[in-house]
């Protein structure tokens, strides 16, 4: 039979084809719009695993390891005190937060067995930057309460150390501190800072809010006839430092106190900026001290602050054994005494300060002169009154002191 190519042939039901190619389309609907709701969802899955990543890299920066995270958790928690603790129960513990002496450890047994309330200059900052993690190590061996930390602000800066602060992008240059660019003051490239110079106030901010940071509350500036290029009331700098201090110790609720070495500095408005004015007494080797506003030993006026010349004009005063590092000063007089005559100097000198409402510290952790023979402490280079050392006067200065309350 001859094939006829246009002669219709019958085909199957077009309904069949219909129906598959709709159900295809149907599907191939179905599984775009779930492909795409997929890609939405591993998008906002992507997006949050993102954020979650950055919101944890930002706490890991902040947060301690787990293994770190006891000893980073220890924090010492400043309470509230009286300038009249400060005064009758304040010892001399110079640089003890920065490891002076060496033997933390013991020192810090003779500070738990004292009356001692209030540790002036316990962290350091003489030619070096404070180290806050070692003065936050040496913190957790004390275990006596209350405590008040004291922190000095040196007239002091080597030009050769580094300091970073972990909460500032800025890199600080000793260089740009210095007063009359003067390198070589102190021993070879270091210098005297200004307040003048607004790395030096930066530097001071960065140190004093992370000194609060770890509990301390006194600072002291040393001489500020020095670091003050115009010490009185209409000229100095130092009033945005000790405003920033103070707004800042507000910020943390925390109570704190300013002093200065100021010498003969006698402007009233200048000397009330600070809450005490400090100072050495100038004992002879009897253990006396001069009746006057100068001290006779010295051909420019060493301040004697407990005259009325200064101390009518300032808040309040503390008065100490002066410790320079020569075999002549305070601290090289009193260890070259017996004991007998150490104790006798102590009694006569806090009695005589305490009663006419000015502070005495006692002598816990002081310079001397290596060649300055007489008593030390764990080394010639410090005296301490502990009863584990050559001077064993602890017991009998603790005795001096009131109970604290």
């Amino acid at each position: 039979m001859d094939f006829e190519l246009y002669k219709s042939e019958k085909k199957p039901s077009i309904w069949r084809f219909e129906l598959s190619f709709k159900f295809a389309i149907f599907v191939m609907l179905v599984l775009s719009a779930g492909v795409l709701w997929l890609l939405h969802k591993n998008s906002e899955i992507g997006y949050e695993q993102i954020n979650y990543s950055n919101t944890f890299y930002k706490r890991h920066k902040i947060v301690a390891v787990p293994e770190a995270r006891e000893k980073e958790d220890w924090h010492f928690v400043p309470g509230t005190f009286s300038m009249e603790q400060v005064k009758k129960n304040g010892c001399i513990v110079d640089g003890f937060l920065s490891g002076y002496g060496d033997k933390t450890g013991d020192i810090a047994d003779m500070i738990n067995r004292s009356k001692c309330v209030y540790l002036h200059r316990a962290l350091e900052t003489w030619l070096r930057p404070p180290d806050f993690e070692k003065a936050n190590e040496i913190m957790q061996k004390v275990e006596k309460r209350p405590v008040v930390y004291g922190m000095f602000l040196a007239e002091a800066i080597s030009t050769r150390r580094n300091y970073e602060d972990p909460e500032w992008d800025h890199k600080f240059e000793f260089k740009k501190m210095c007063r009359n660019g003067n390198y070589n003051q102190w021993e070879k490239n270091s210098c005297i800072p200004s307040v003048d110079k607004p790395e030096y106030r930066r530097y001071l901010k960065s140190i004093t809010h992370r000194a609060m940071d770890l509990g301390i509350q006194s600072f002291l500036f040393g001489q500020m006839e020095l670091q003050d290029e115009n010490p009185t009331f209409e000229g100095t700098e130092v009033k945005q430092v000790l405003e920033d201090m103070r707004s800042y110790a507000k910020e943390k609720n925390m109570q704190i106190i300013i002093g200065a070495q100021t010498n003969a500095i006698t402007d009233e408005k200048y000397l009330r900026l600070f809450d005490y004015i400090e100072g050495g007494v100038g004992i002879d080797a009897n253990g006396t001290v001069e009746d006057r506003p100068c001290s006779s030993k010295f051909s420019s006026c060493w301040a004697l602050l407990w005259d009325k010349r200064y101390s009518a004009i300032a808040n309040d005063v503390l008065l100490h054994l002066d410790w320079s590092g020569l075999t002549w000063d305070d601290m090289g007089v009193f260890a070259r005494m017996d004991q007998d005559k150490r104790l006798k100097t102590l009694d006569k000198l806090y009695h005589k300060f305490t009663g006419q409402n000015r502070g005495f510290l006692m002598p816990f952790l002081a310079v001397l002169n290596h060649e300055n023979e007489g008593c030390y402490g764990p080394n010639k280079h410090f005296y301490t009154p502990s009863k584990k050392y050559r001077c064993d006067d602890e017991e009998r200065i603790n005795k001096l002191m009131p109970s604290v309350k």
